[in-house]
């Protein structure tokens, strides 16, 4: 039985996840004989957005497709790349007309066609369309060249995000949960083949509040008044989940999480 492993990591925070990465990436894809790997990136330059030099570091390091989420458009250098990278997505679920695109099929090394899809939540979020129907319509596009399709579904509510794993069961080969930055104990291969959990965590500063130096923000909750976000430093951990997937029929058949400490 042939088989492709995907790699999925929680959102790279900062310099400190880009180091860890550029540190581990190639070792840990070694180790794992992982043949593609997928990061959310939206946090990836200085904390919020993203740079083109940031993104060619991230793809240097190892990382084959950028995912990201509501904090994409921070830099808005993004706006002179977005449209010419295959490799980076934002939500498919903005409204018609928003540059970039919300979907791709990459090609692993081995040849193996893979489609990656990227959508965000409504519930506490902005107010885009329904991420449900644009993953039907994106999902059924998808099938029609590969059926292995990778979800990341940017949101925060957990009942949303596990509601639409449950939509998606038996149609995508796994949907993993970003935008939290802390990683949930939930990984499983639903019914219908599908493997899930409902947030990869992030890959970033650990001894922090979200990979942010904790003591602005405890600040903050003791003030009520605005502080500056600063990424904070070491330790830094890579989280996320690693998929085995059935390249014939698209059936996940392990998920497995991922959680390694870079730094001290």
């Amino acid at each position: 039985m042939e088989t492709v492993r995907i790699l999925c990591l929680g959102d790279v925070v900062g310099r400190p996840g880009r180091r860890a990465l550029q540190q581990e990436l190639g070792n840990l894809r070694q180790r794992q004989r992982v043949d593609l790997v997928i990061a959310n990136v939206e946090n990836a330059a200085g904390g919020f957005g993203l740079t083109l030099p940031v993104a060619e570091e991230l793809r240097a390091a190892g990382v084959d497709c950028l995912t990201s989420g509501n904090h994409i458009w921070d830099k808005k250098e993004v706006y002179e790349f977005i449209d010419q990278a295959d490799w980076l997505l934002r939500p498919a679920n903005y409204p018609p007309g928003v540059p970039g695109r919300g979907s791709t099929v990459l090609t692993t090394p081995g040849g193996i066609e893979v489609g990656v899809l990227n959508l965000a939540g409504r519930v506490f979020m902005e107010n885009l369309d329904c991420p449900f129907r644009a993953a039907q319509a994106q999902v059924e596009a998808l099938r029609a060249k590969t059926p292995i399709i990778v979800v990341d579904f940017h949101a925060e509510a957990t009942a949303e995000k596990i509601a639409l794993g449950w939509f998606l069961d038996g149609q995508v080969s796994a949907v993993v949960g970003t935008h939290t930055h802390v990683p949930t104990a939930d990984a499983r291969i639903l019914p219908g083949g599908t493997a899930y959990i409902t947030d990869l965590g992030m890959t970033g500063p650990v001894q922090a509040v979200l990979g942010v130096k904790k003591e602005p923000i405890i600040q903050r909750f003791l003030t009520q008044l605005p502080v500056r976000f600063e990424v904070a430093g070491s330790p830094v951990e890579i989280q996320g989940c690693l998929v085995t997937v059935e390249r014939k029929s698209g059936r996940a058949l392990a998920i497995e999480t991922v959680k390694l400490e870079v730094g001290s």
